[in-house]
């Protein structure tokens, strides 16, 4: 089934045509619980993986834990509408000390289902998300990783992984994702709307409208950031939000060239101030606004994974040279 993006409150250029030059576009992914195959694009479903390659893991070390979630548990807990119970960590409490830690597979998409999709390093039109499960340093910090691979190339292979490593216990069940297929659709974007990201002039008359629909519609007036800028949840390309950090300089590590932004990871796909970016085939057509939005979280959080305290995860390449290391922010 495709997703649809409702039309926006109100026509974003009538209000503000000064925006019309920074209009861009992102395919957003659309996760929905499913059963995708290796050779899909998706989201927690398998990995498009030659069976003789080593899986990726982590070698470094790892917070200490008391508890956590057995994988199949988690599993079938969520098939059956429950919680999963949580066992005491096995042992000193320190995860992967009898080795390096395989890397949890988030994601796969191909630059054939996907548009807007920007190519790897040497025509690779394949990119693989990739997660440590544990934390690391007193901060908590992830590591993540990507994967690029020529699709074509890759289907060849003789023989598939056909299960990846896992590691007994996940400190959080949201470190497990639900295996999701995906809608990808194009909408229009504008950028996030502070500091330097537009002229100090409009940023000042979107923030003077924004506050006169409060003034005038009350706390469910709509407004620029939440409803005309960035749609929430996993998209493609497009701007990124900067609603935790406030907007950064992303350059490369290896040449300082400025960095696009490849995906975006959303832990959420809709919040209390982004719900009228919920498609319309997720809405009940006899009800309106809020109360039109079906309950339950295939819609709200479909993929179960979570980025920090609910941030989005930013994926940003180097346009001078995909192969260049990619760079990580939560924001």
């Amino acid at each position: 089934m495709t997703r649809t993006t409702p039309a926006r409150p109100v026509s974003v250029e009538a209000v503000f045509p000064e925006l019309a030059p920074y209009r861009g576009r992102t395919t957003r992914l659309h996760p929905r619980p499913g059963h995708p195959g290796r050779h899909d694009s998706h989201v927690g479903g398998p990995m498009l993986w030659p069976g003789g390659e080593p899986w990726p893991v982590c070698h470094e070390g790892h917070q200490h834990e008391a508890e956590g979630y057995v994988p199949d548990e988690i599993r079938s807990a969520r098939a059956a509408g429950e919680w999963p119970r949580s066992r005491p960590w096995p042992g000193a409490g320190r995860p992967g000390e009898d080795g390096p830690v395989p890397f949890v597979g988030l994601a796969q998409f191909f630059l054939r289902d996907v548009p807007g999709l920007a190519a790897g390093p040497d025509g690779a039109d394949l990119v693989q998300l990739f997660r440590c499960p544990f934390t690391h340093g007193p901060h908590l910090e992830r590591r993540y990783r990507l994967r690029w691979r020529r699709a074509a190339e890759t289907e060849r292979a003789e023989r598939f992984l056909a299960a990846p490593p896992e590691v007994p216990l996940l400190r959080w069940e949201h470190e497990l994702p639900e295996p999701c297929v995906v809608h990808p659709e194009e909408v229009d974007t504008y950028p996030w709307a502070e500091d330097d990201t537009l002229p100090a002039a409009l940023i000042a008359r979107i923030d003077a409208w924004d506050d006169a629909q409060v003034a005038e519609h009350g706390s469910d007036a709509p407004s620029y950031q939440f409803d005309l800028s960035i749609p929430p949840g996993w998209r493609v390309g497009g701007f990124p939000s900067w609603a935790s950090t406030g907007p950064m300089a992303i350059g490369c590590g290896s040449c300082a060239a400025p960095m696009r932004l490849l995906l975006t990871a959303g832990g959420e796909e809709m919040d209390a101030g982004s719900h009228s970016w919920v498609p319309l085939e997720d809405r009940d057509p006899s009800l309106q606004g809020k109360d039109s939005i079906r309950s339950g979280a295939a819609i709200a959080h479909p993929t179960r994974l979570r980025f920090g305290r609910d941030r989005d995860l930013h994926v940003f390449t180097c346009p001078a040279d995909p192969g260049h290391p990619p760079r990580w922010v939560l924001s």
